[in-house]
């Protein structure tokens, strides 16, 4: 596998597709340009999922997000990116991602992007003592 920044993300078989439950994967150290100034922007990255059939391989994850460190791209955009890469790569039954971006002159912004596959409803939340 490459270790150069690459937009391929690999897949496996999810181990467990007939139960649901969740992954929560965070990237403290995305970095992409602002498209506007071409200064860094960074963010931690939260990305939230069920897996249907495919899980991503995390090394894969990493050189993909690696890749934006040039690119210039609003919030906005780079979020709903991801999301749409990572939906296309693995059809999940549920995916949020969360950018949470560092300030930006006296600004912060955080962006959620959510995709759910039709049909597919999530159990009821269990709440303990």
């Amino acid at each position: 596998m490459s270790t150069k920044p690459s937009k391929d993300l690999e897949t496996f078989p999810n181990p467990y597709p007939e139960r649901d439950y969740t992954l929560h994967i965070r990237v403290p150290e995305f970095t992409c340009l602002c498209p506007m100034t071409g200064q860094p922007d960074f963010a931690t990255i939260h990305i939230d999922y069920v897996p249907d059939q495919l899980c991503v391989e995390l090394k894969s994850l990493k050189l993909y997000m690696w890749s934006f460190r040039d690119e210039g791209a609003f919030h906005e955009r780079v979020t709903n990116d991801i999301l749409n890469d990572l939906v296309q790569a693995l059809q999940p039954r549920f995916m949020r991602i969360t950018a949470e971006f560092n300030v930006r002159g006296g600004i912060y912004t955080t962006v959620v992007a959510e995709h759910l596959k039709p049909g597919w409803e999530p159990p009821p939340r269990v709440e303990l003592p």
